[in-house]
């Protein structure tokens, strides 16, 4: 019998925070935000994910490949439209990791403001652990709801 004895792996973690002015109303913005993380998610290079979200306690956050492929990224943890959105999973990252998302939206007159956090920890890999790659994504993210969520407001006027 063989023994293989492997380094210890240290639990790296980080947080990203986003706080965003919407010109759009809360429903717009949630709704964009469904649409952003679903089927409009796309990666850095503006390739689509494939991503589905069903938008519902205990709903999956996948990237469907078909053929019965693809990678859970979460599970809803907690919605409540259109004011917040929880998400817990392991992302991205195929790994011993937990991330945990949240989108809070609260209405500001005719705009929104958006908190938006991910908190990660576990085995993350050296090249992501600082967040900084995360945070650029997240911040693309963001833009892409901001644009679509305006543009649709401007056009229900």
């Amino acid at each position: 019998m063989a023994t293989t004895t492997v380094p210890a792996l240290a639990i790296q973690h980080f947080e990203i925070l986003k706080d965003e002015e919407i010109a759009a109303p809360i429903d717009i913005v949630f709704e964009t935000i469904l649409e952003q993380m679903g089927p409009y998610m796309e990666s850095p290079d503006g390739t689509s994910l494939q991503m589905k979200l069903e938008a519902w306690p205990g709903g999956r956050w996948f990237r469907d490949l078909g053929s019965n492929r693809g990678h859970l990224w979460g599970h809803v943890q907690s919605i409540k439209a259109p004011e917040l959105l929880e998400i817990q999973g392991p992302l991205f990252m195929s790994s011993a990791v937990l991330s945990h998302l949240l989108y809070r939206l609260t209405a500001e007159g005719g705009k929104t403001r958006v908190r938006f956090s991910h908190r990660a920890a576990g085995l993350i890999a050296p090249e992501i652990s600082d967040g900084v790659r995360v945070g650029g994504g997240w911040g693309k993210m963001m833009s892409r709801v901001r644009d679509a969520a305006e543009r649709a407001a401007k056009e229900k006027k």
